[in-house]
């Protein structure tokens, strides 16, 4: 039942997309050799039934990832040593249960990473930037409208808070990615509003955890975030994620508070040295 919901919600593959992942399978498989000539572009289009431009644009996917070089007047050839693999998610029309059980992993280990330092660096127009987004959620979540775009955001802002920018590129990258994993919570069908509201009280708590400077409690919250969005499409993670016990706030209301004054007294400080 929830892959059929999934295939309602993720992006289809582009006709160059799925052949670019059938040549890079042929690649793999040994059908297609290092240093081999790939067949011609209109052999390719009769092969797949595609057009020639489909053919080019899956082409150059191949080169772009280091696995075909094309060399001017001669055609694609098979790398001899794929010089980069890209890194893709969701072949297909939708992910496999274990495929998406391994994003929400992969989110846990990078968001959980990212919101520990940035509770140790952030600065007060992190804070601002942070709470703007958060603002944004809330409003998408009073209006009933899709507030996945401000969710994205928030973690973004959360990376760039890090001051460094490896980490927040690195999140920019998997963005597209993490955000199929995110939208689910705003546009899961016959969703009533627990499903956001569930998620703004997750970001609420991160974000009381990362302006205050708590790097624990940063670090256990996004956890616990991603483990939460993960039980809402019925997937339970793995225990060994999260070495500690759950860290849930019971009031978080007064740790936004708290983030606000702390907000306030950073800003002051900022101004009076700036």
């Amino acid at each position: 039942m929830l892959t059929n919901e999934l295939k309602g919600i993720v992006r289809r593959p582009r006709l160059s997309e799925e052949l670019s992942v059938a040549l890079e399978a042929k690649i793999a498989g040994g059908e297609f050799k290092p240093g081999e000539r790939l067949p011609v572009e209109k052999a390719l289009a009769e092969t797949y039934g595609v057009s020639r431009a489909v053919v080019r644009e899956a082409v150059a996917r191949l080169k772009a990832d280091g696995r075909v070089e094309t060399r001017q007047g001669a055609g694609a050839f098979v790398a001899l040593a794929p010089k980069s693999l890209n890194l893709r998610f969701w072949q297909g029309d939708g992910p496999a249960q274990a495929e998406l059980r391994e994003i929400f992993e992969l989110r846990a280990m990078v968001e959980g990473s990212i919101a520990e330092l940035a509770a140790r660096r952030r600065v007060p127009a992190d804070v601002v930037a942070m709470q703007c987004f958060l603002d944004a959620m809330d409003d998408a979540l009073a209006n009933g409208s899709d507030g996945s775009e401000a969710d994205d955001d928030f973690h973004l802002a959360i990376a760039a808070a890090t001051h460094n920018s490896y980490a927040h590129r690195l999140l920019e990258f998997l963005g597209r990615h993490f955000s199929e994993s995110r939208r689910l919570a705003w546009s899961m069908p016959g969703r009533n509003g627990a499903l956001p509201a569930e998620a703004c009280a997750e970001h609420r708590r991160i974000f009381a955890s990362v302006s205050t400077g708590d790097p624990e409690r940063a670090r256990r919250h996004a956890h616990e975030h991603v483990r939460c969005a993960a039980r809402r499409v019925g997937i339970e993670l793995a225990d060994d994620l999260i070495a500690s016990e759950p860290l849930i706030a019971a009031e978080p209301h007064r740790a936004v508070a708290a983030a606000g004054s702390l907000l306030a007294s950073l800003t002051t400080s900022y101004e009076e040295n700036t």
